[in-house]
């Protein structure tokens, strides 16, 4: 589900390789050769990159490490690593790699901004750019091979767990690119994960943050079938690298744009900047550009600075009870018992074996499956499932749910909320975590003090946050027809949580 607006937008995080019965036998009869042939060699290929990637560093201070390697160490290892490189890719199936446009230089162009994010096999840009460094997570450094090859990279790391780190990583970005040629170009995803190429997303503001001219590059794999996407949903790396190795060879181009320059206005506001360069691309592409980012373990959809889910957790959370026979009637029965075990003052967190009990499960399996939507082990915030799915089920009016989440969520109990109840109750309603609440908390407390008549207010009527209960937080129509839109049995003259608002049913994406 996604919002109104973006109905039409095809949903990026998904992707399965489209075969026909022939290609299927095809790459099973040219695989039982091309693979592990094809594997032996990149593996060896990778395994010299290994110590010889080392060798570049070896021997040198902290101190001489974090500036730009110069001299032998930097002319030799690179054109040995750029040959190896190449072998990787030529073992792999891409025999050729077509160039359109011209790079620019350190000069013209600090930072190459490169889209579409589609897998690991993107890697092969940096051949084809002269190996500019990269940012990457802290934890690859401590892979085998991939290790090596960040530290001769000279990459940028950083822990995004830890603040400090990704302040450290925001400093080294901007020093680098604006060094005066002393350290080479640097080469960004902005996206910041990969897609299934049929939309741009959101892109993150690393890359603008200097105010640097950028150059755009665009990865086109124009081949059929396209086999080297590696998304959230859909075929594994695994599947991705069997696919692509069975092929005779994988087209790919890649495609240098002009430099963008920035305004002065761009330069002020990196999000602009972002923005603008996303949407050229996009233009070159013929693909939307979206506001869709991958948030912790959800992909979403930014609404102000609310994360909304393309995939709702309460929606899947519905169609499993469904699935396993629980009417929408017993589903709005057990959703004001667990309410009414929230309010009593009960523990909010609770268990599979425990959720299990409190649906009335024959199945614990599906209380797994449940907490697994909303959290990483086997245990789940009640308050998020008993929100979540009576917004998205419209079980409740606006005012009992909004009423329900802020008693829940103000935890002092003085009538006001905090940021950080905000950011619990927002993420409850809308089933996934709130990270940055700090725009929708300042457009709250600009309406007085941070009561719930003020939430009441915000929620109803501003122009960006009343979109979440008028088109994401809607009814989408209940299968059992049971469903009469009175909360706790107690009719309050709302016919479920939008009436009032404009809402009206249509099929979530």
């Amino acid at each position: 589900m996604i919002l109104k607006d973006k109905a039409q937008t095809p949903h990026p995080f998904v992707y399965e390789v489209d075969l026909t019965a022939a290609q299927r036998i095809q790459g099973f009869i040219l695989g039982v050769v091309l693979f592990p042939v094809r594997i032996t060699l990149a593996t060896l290929f990778l395994l010299l990159m290994w110590p010889i990637a080392r060798l570049r560093l070896a021997g040198l201070s902290e101190a001489e490490r974090a500036v730009p390697v110069q001299g032998r160490r930097r002319w030799l290892f690179q054109h040995i690593m750029l040959f190896l490189g190449r072998a990787v890719f030529f073992s792999l199936g891409f025999l050729w790699i077509k160039v359109r446009g011209r790079q620019a230089g350190l000069r013209e162009a600090p930072v190459l901004a490169v889209a579409p994010h589609s897998g690991f096999m993107d890697m092969l840009i940096l051949g084809v750019t002269g190996l500019p460094t990269v940012v990457s997570r802290y934890e690859n450094s401590k892979l085998p091979v991939v290790g090596a090859l960040l530290e001769f990279n000279q990459a940028v790391l950083v822990n995004r767990k830890d603040p400090e780190s990704r302040k450290k990583c925001v400093s080294q970005i901007r020093e680098r690119v604006t060094s005066d040629d002393h350290w080479p170009q640097m080469l960004m995803f902005p996206e910041g994960t990969t897609t299934n190429g049929r939309a741009l997303l959101k892109f993150k503001p690393g890359a603008f943050l200097a105010g640097v001219p950028v150059q755009p590059v665009l990865l086109h794999y124009p081949g059929q079938p396209d086999t080297v996407r590696w998304t959230w949903k859909g075929v594994s790396w695994l599947g991705s690298l069997w696919h692509t190795t069975v092929q005779i060879y994988t087209s790919v181009t890649v495609e240098f744009l002009p430099v963008y320059t920035p305004s002065q206005e761009e330069k002020e506001n990196p999000d602009l900047y972002a923005e603008n360069v996303q949407k050229l691309m996009a233009k070159a592409l013929r693909v939307p550009a979206t506001d869709y980012v991958m948030e912790g373990r959800f992909p979403v959809e930014k609404l102000g600075n609310i994360s909304i889910p393309l995939e709702p957790p309460a929606q899947a959370a519905l169609q499993l009870l469904q699935k396993h026979g629980v009417t929408n009637a017993r589903v709005e029965t057990m959703m004001n018992d667990m309410i009414d075990s929230c309010h009593s003052g009960q523990s909010a967190m609770v268990t599979a074996d425990h959720l299990t009990s409190i649906l009335g499960l024959k199945d614990r399996k599906v209380a797994v499956k449940i907490c697994s939507l909303y959290s990483k082990d086997d245990t789940v915030d009640m308050r998020q499932v008993c929100l979540s799915v009576s917004a998205v089920s419209g079980f409740r009016s606006l005012e009992s749910l909004i009423h329900t989440a802020f008693t829940w969520f103000d935890t002092d109990q003085d009538g006001l909320l905090s940021a950080g109840d905000l950011s619990g109750l927002m993420g409850a309603l809308v089933g996934i975590p709130q990270y940055d609440i700090g725009e929708m908390f300042s457009a709250l407390t600009t309406r007085g003090r941070p009561t719930e008549a003020s939430l009441q207010d915000l929620l109803t009527t501003h122009p960006v946050y009343q979109k979440v209960f008028t088109e994401y937080l809607r009814s989408n129509g209940l299968a059992d027809g049971n469903h009469n839109g009175i909360p706790n049995g107690k009719p309050n003259g709302n016919n479920g949580i939008y009436n009032g608002f404009g809402s009206t049913n249509r099929k979530s994406d």
